[in-house]
C-alpha cells in the first residue's frame, strides 16, 4: 500500500490518520499521498536515466491543479489531450517545452493556443489534422512541430475499451500508410517534423508489446531517413500498468531493462508519457457505509460514494481493493458494496468477501488516484467531491465539496417560462 499503511490499527497516508480527515472534511472526498506520486514519478527517472529522456505526466488521469504543480516541481513534462488541459499545464507552472498535445479530435482553437504557447510537439493521428495544423501555423507565422501516432497494430493485451493500437482503432495512422503521412509532411510549408509516436493502451502488464512496438517503429525510421525524414524523438506513450487486484505488472526498471539498448542504437530522445503509473496508488476514494441492507439473495453495504464519484467499476468491472480505516483481521462479510445512484451497475464490489463493515464505519477504496475524479459527474445531481492532498504531517483541501449552488450556478431558465 506504499504511502497507504496501518499503524496501530488505524489507516495512514503518509504521517496523517485518514479517520481524522473523514470527521473534519465528512465524506466522500478523494485523498492523494504527495510522497507515493514523487515515488512513482521517481521511479520512471531513475530507470531511463543512462539515457536522453523526457517523462511527460499524462494530465488525463488527474489533473487537479496541485497534482501537477505537484510534478512539475519533480521536472516532469505534460501529455495534454484537450485546450482544457492545455490551459491547466500552463496554469500549473509546465515549461510549454515539455508539453506534448495528444488526441485525434484537435479543433482549430486548441490548435491555435498550442501553437501560441509554442509547445513541444503535437501527436499528429490523421491527415486532416495534419492539414489543419499547417493552415493554423501558417496564420500565424509560425513552424508546428509535429510527430505522427504511429498505429504499430499490436494487441497490447488489456481491457479491449482501454486498447488504442490494434488495426480497428480510432487512434493514430495505420503503420502502413506512415511513409506517405511523413512525405506528405515534408512538404508542407509551416510543418517540422521532429519524431514519432505511438501509445499502446493503458494498464498493460507485460513488456513484449512496448519491445514489438519499438522494433516496429526503429524498422520505420530507418526507412523515413533513407528518404530525407530524420527524427529528433521517440514517443512511447503511456500505458505500464499497476495490481489493482493480482495483476503482477513490471515496472519501469523493467521496462528499462529491455528498452534502453534499443534506444540507443537510435540516437534520439525518448519520451514516455505514464499516467496510471505515476497517479492510480497515489490516491484512494475515502467513503462511509450509510446502511446494511439484506435481502433474500444477498447482502449489500450502502456507502455514501456512488458511481458518479469512481465510475472505472461499472465501466469496465474494475477492481478496488476495499479496506476499512480501522483494522479488524477477526471478523469478515460476503457483499456488495453498492452507491445510492438510481442504477443497476451503481456498485463497488460484488460478492466479495469483506472485512466486517457496520454502519457509520468509513472504508477506502484504494488505488483510486487515475481515473478517479477526473471521470466524475453531477448524475442524480449529486455534489461532486472534495480532494484532499497530504504532504508528510498535514493536509490540504485542493478541490472544496461542491455545493448546491455550484451545481446551478451555468444553468438559465428563459424569461418565456418565468
Amino acid at each position: 500500500m506504499g504511502n497507504f499503511y496501518y499503524k496501530n490499527g488505524d489507516l495512514f497516508c503518509e504521517k496523517v490518520k485518514i479517520e481524522d480527515i473523514a470527521h473534519e472534511v465528512g465524506t466522500p472526498f478523494y485523498l492523494y499521498s504527495a510522497e507515493e506520486f514523487k515515488d512513482n514519478f521517481t521511479a520512471f527517472e531513475k530507470a531511463f536515466s543512462g539515457v536522453d529522456h523526457l517523462v511527460c505526466y499524462a494530465c488525463k488521469t488527474n489533473d487537479n491543479l496541485a497534482v501537477l504543480r505537484l510534478l512539475v516541481k519533480e521536472g516532469a513534462g505534460a501529455d495534454i489531450v484537450s485546450g482544457g488541459e492545455l490551459f491547466k499545464a500552463l496554469k500549473a507552472g509546465f515549461s510549454p517545452k515539455k508539453i506534448v498535445f495528444a488526441g485525434l479530435g484537435k479543433t482549430e482553437g486548441e490548435i491555435k493556443s498550442a501553437l501560441e504557447a509554442d509547445i513541444l510537439m503535437f501527436n499528429v493521428e490523421s491527415m486532416a489534422e495534419l492539414e489543419l495544423i499547417n493552415k493554423t501555423a501558417g496564420q500565424l507565422g509560425k513552424k508546428a512541430r509535429i510527430s505522427f501516432r504511429i498505429n504499430p497494430d499490436i494487441d497490447p493485451k488489456t481491457h479491449p475499451y482501454i486498447s488504442t493500437s490494434l488495426a480497428k482503432s480510432k487512434f493514430g495512422i495505420s503503420i502502413v500508410n506512415a511513409i506517405d503521412a511523413y512525405s506528405v509532411a515534408s512538404e508542407a510549408d509551416h510543418i517540422e517534423i521532429v519524431g514519432i509516436q505511438v501509445h499502446l493502451g493503458s494498464q498493460i502488464t507485460t513488456i513484449a508489446p512496448f519491445v514489438e512496438t519499438l522494433k516496429k517503429i526503429i524498422k520505420l525510421m530507418g526507412v523515413l531517413k533513407n528518404i530525407g525524414v530524420n527524427l529528433k524523438y521517440i514517443d512511447l506513450g503511456g500505458g505500464l500498468g499497476v495490481t489493482y487486484k493480482d495483476e503482477r505488472p513490471p515496472g519501469p526498471e523493467d521496462l528499462a531493462e529491455e528498452l534502453i539498448p534499443l534506444i540507443k542504437k537510435t540516437g534520439c530522445k525518448i519520451i514516455f508519457e505514464p499516467g496510471r503509473y505515476i497517479a492510480a496508488t497515489a490516491g484512494i476514494l475515502v467513503s462511509k457505509v450509510l446502511f446494511i441492507k439484506e435481502t433474500t439473495a444477498k447482502k449489500f453495504v450502502v456507502v455514501d460514494a456512488a458511481m458518479n464519484d469512481l465510475a472505472r467499476p461499472f465501466l469496465y468491472d474494475a477492481y478496488h481493493e476495499i479496506v476499512p480505516l480501522k483494522e479488524d483481521k477477526n471478523k469478515e462479510m460476503i457483499a456488495d458494496v453498492v452507491g445510492g445512484v438510481c442504477e443497476s451497475t451503481d456498485y463497488f464490489a460484488r460478492k466479495r468477501s469483506l472485512p466486517l463493515f457496520n454502519e457509520g464505519d468509513f472504508m477506502a477504496l484504494l488505488n483510486s488516484g487515475a481515473y478517479g475524479f477526473v471521470m466524475s459527474s453531477n448524475y442524480n445531481a449529486r455534489l461532486r467531491v472534495p480532494e484532499v492532498l497530504v504532504i508528510a504531517n498535514k493536509y490540504f483541501i485542493i478541490r472544496k465539496r461542491q455545493t448546491y449552488k455550484d451545481l446551478i450556478r451555468d444553468e438559465e431558465i428563459p424569461d418565456v417560462l418565468k
